[in-house]
């Protein structure tokens, strides 16, 4: 069943989704200080990707107080948009019965994008 929510997840955005997503991490890749951030990125880019029966977790080691500082310069440079922008779309699809399980999709990047610091894809 998740392959088949994928596949519809892709034709109707996904991949629009995703490639904003590689494009922004090469461009956040360009510089040493961007690097750390890009690789976050690239992260959502994979949920973006491929979200059904992906799931986020914290990760299990502490990750510590540059973790919280990361989250914080990304909450600040960006991450609120992207996660507001994933909120409305959520939001806009559980209008219907239809929509609700790709609402629950764009509800998970939401909160991928507010802190990815510290946090894995299983």
């Amino acid at each position: 069943m998740s392959f088949l929510g994928n596949i519809i997840w892709l034709v109707f955005g996904g991949i629009i989704i995703a490639i904003e997503y590689f494009v922004a991490s090469l461009l956040l890749m360009i510089t040493i200080v961007g690097i750390p951030f890009g690789l976050q990125t690239l992260k959502l880019a994979t949920v973006a990707l491929w979200p059904f029966g992906s799931q986020i977790q914290h990760k299990k080691s502490n990750p510590g107080c540059l973790s919280t500082f990361m989250n914080l310069i990304w909450l600040l440079f960006g991450g609120i948009w992207i996660s507001l922008t994933h909120l409305f779309f959520g939001i806009l699809l559980a209008i219907t019965i239809i929509g609700i399980p790709f609402a629950r999709q764009h509800f998970k990047l939401a909160s991928l994008a507010l802190s990815p610091f510290g946090r894995e894809i299983v």
